[in-house]
């Protein structure tokens, strides 16, 4: 991969690049999930927003749930503003299965950092916050306002994060153009870059039945109907993974998975229950009809006995995507940074959630990207590392997206 020469930070020869130890301080703050040290978290981007000298304003959501935003004001303000956002929170770790402490943020030998959030995704805010701290230093003034937003609760749903914040004034405020959010690692020499997301549902089956001892023969048992619905669902499900293996065009976003997370009912060994309880995570592409997909669950539902019932732990219906056409000002931005770079972009549909999605519903454009070629996927992994090379590297990217998407003219309705 060669990318073009771009300035860094001076600083002794052998001695730790600056960018790699404020990424590396932030890894060791534990922002864990159930109990996430936001107010660490905080105090962290205030020190920054006061060494970048941008103004940061904080907006609590919901109780103990606050969204930071700092804001580098661009020549033009009435102009849509471009948004760089990341979430503060990390999934939970099993320490048994790590080689090092997950939230030592220790570096082996050959650079590569340890630390829950490496990956997902401490590395792209402190890559934003350097490559705004590059560019100031430079002089630049760009042409649309930055905004760097922080959010909590990403990666338990969003509910009390960006879900919320993009109903609140204050989000309408910031006047949002387009947006860049979290993407995923790629193992070879090409960049992923996500334009939609897979729908979330989770859903639970409810199959209520005959109750009695556990000696009898007993009809229309609560298990018996369970054991259809889970035959139903998990037959779609092979046939899905097989289309998944059988096409070369297919990426895991463009299937739907279907897998069964839960079960629930019972009182004794020797106790026909009278109900019981299943629950499955679906994440279903845009391209296929929702309508159309819950009235294939209802059959499935209706097939496998009377009085069976469904609901949903979370359905999320929105389908947009964002345009990757060359004549979409944003993309090609974008899309043309990244050739000057000499980076090779493959355009996929981000298989999993984020808040991305939350963005999207509101009519605003958003990518899903993280630089990070050269390395395998392990968000939420035991083991998750990052090079430091390849970090910094993505400094360097957004050192030159970042200006590209602020300087797109200004459209016709922004005149």
């Amino acid at each position: 991969m060669n990318y073009c020469p771009l300035k860094t930070s001076k600083h002794p020869p052998g001695a730790e690049d600056p960018a790699v130890s404020l990424f590396r301080d932030y890894l060791r703050l534990r922002t864990v999930h159930p109990d996430p040290d936001y107010d660490g978290a905080l105090r962290f981007l205030d020190r920054i927003a006061e060494e970048l000298e941008l103004p940061m304003k904080k907006i609590e959501v919901w109780p103990d749930r606050v969204v930071s935003i700092m804001t580098w004001e661009g020549k033009n303000p009435s102009l849509k503003s471009i948004l760089l956002n990341s979430h503060t929170d990390v999934v939970p770790v099993f320490q048994e299965h790590w080689k090092y402490d997950a939230f030592s943020a220790f570096k082996d030998a050959e650079g590569n950092i340890y630390a829950r959030g490496t990956q997902d995704m401490k590395c792209v805010t402190i890559q934003y916050i350097q490559a705004i701290r590059r560019l100031k230093a430079e002089g630049h003034r760009l042409m649309r306002t930055v905004h760097l937003m922080f959010v909590p609760d990403e990666e338990v749903g969003g509910h009390k994060g960006m879900e919320t914040f993009v109903k609140h004034p204050e989000f309408q405020k910031l006047n949002i153009g387009f947006a860049l959010d979290e993407g995923l690692a790629n193992p070879g020499e090409a960049f992923t870059v996500f334009y939609g997301e897979r729908n979330p549902w989770w859903i639970t089956v409810h199959c209520p039945g005959s109750p009695g001892h556990g000696s009898r023969f007993v009809e229309n048992t609560a298990a018996e109907k369970m054991r259809q619905v889970i035959n139903s669902f998990l037959n779609f499900r092979e046939k899905e993974k097989t289309r998944l293996n059988t096409s070369e065009c297919f990426t895991l976003g463009d299937v739907t998975t279907v897998n069964m997370t839960m079960v629930k009912g019972g009182v004794a060994y020797n106790v026909i229950p009278a109900e019981m309880d299943v629950s499955f995570d679906l994440r279903i592409p845009p391209t296929v009809n929702l309508q159309e997909f819950e009235a294939q669950i209802k059959q499935w539902c209706k097939e496998a006995g009377e009085d069976i019932t469904y609901k949903f732990a979370q359905k999320h219906m929105n389908q947009d995507v964002t345009s990757t056409e060359e004549s979409d000002p944003w993309w090609s931005a974008f899309s043309g940074a990244c050739k000057a770079m000499n980076m090779r972009l493959e355009k996929e549909i981000f298989p999993a959630a984020t808040d991305s999605r939350f963005i999207r519903a509101v009519g605003i454009p958003a990518i899903g990207f993280s630089p990070m070629n050269r390395t395998p996927i392990l968000l939420h992994d035991h083991n998750e590392y990052l090079n430091e090379q390849i970090f910094l590297k993505g400094i360097s990217v957004y050192e030159r997206l970042i200006p590209a998407l602020a300087s797109v003219p200004a459209f016709p309705d922004e005149v």
